[in-house]
């Protein structure tokens, strides 16, 4: 992957405080491929999110029209979008909550191909500290996984798209709580939680 000639674009999401609405949360998705899984938005709307991160492969774009239905998306392009030229490849995306003195920014850097395996590519570890993140959303492999390496949270929400293989069709939610983060996948077949199996 050559860094140097990604689309990159940074964008801020102010959450507010979130005391008396309970976690401020947001879905994500990858992979759609055109034609994501008919309980994806019902599924979506259930959750409520705050807003919406797509990290790539959406196919066609009217996707996107139908999660913003549900909620404000952030999207990025995947391999298979080389018809979204509006779209960058690269999302740094600060989440902004609370007020006042309480003040917490988290930076996001949302990238379509970021792990090889269960490890971060050299490269996107790299970009992550270079744009201040601490945790980096990708997609591609369709596979589910919540962990962490080079120091960085690494949370790919698997596939809303056709099934490959075996795999889960399952999106990903991330609350934000005084507490800190939480990371959860979502089934679409069964709408309940899904436990990706430890790496």
């Amino acid at each position: 992957m050559a860094t140097a000639r990604l689309v990159k674009k940074q964008a801020t999401l102010t959450l507010g405080d979130g005391v008396d609405a309970g976690p401020l949360r947001l879905a994500i998705v990858a992979d759609t491929h055109s034609s994501p899984h008919p309980a994806t938005l019902p599924l979506l709307r259930s959750r409520q999110p705050r807003a919406i991160i797509h990290a790539g492969d959406i196919g066609d774009l009217a996707v996107l029209e139908q999660l913003e239905e549900v909620a404000p998306v952030y999207a990025i392009r995947g391999n298979i979008d080389v018809k979204a030229p509006g779209l960058p490849d690269v999302l740094a995306l600060d989440l902004v909550s609370g007020t006042g003195p309480d003040v917490r920014t988290i930076r996001l850097l949302v990238i379509h191909i970021g792990v090889y395996g269960p490890k971060l590519r050299s490269e996107v570890a790299q970009m992550a500290r270079q744009e201040g993140a601490s945790l980096v959303i990708c997609g591609h492999s369709h596979v589910p996984f919540i962990g962490r390496d080079r120091d960085l949270v690494v949370f790919n929400p698997g596939s809303v798209g056709p099934r490959r293989f075996a795999l889960p069709i399952v999106f990903g939610l991330m609350d934000i709580t005084p507490a800190g983060l939480r990371l959860a996948h979502v089934d679409c077949e069964t709408g309940k939680p899904f436990e990706p199996p430890p790496c």
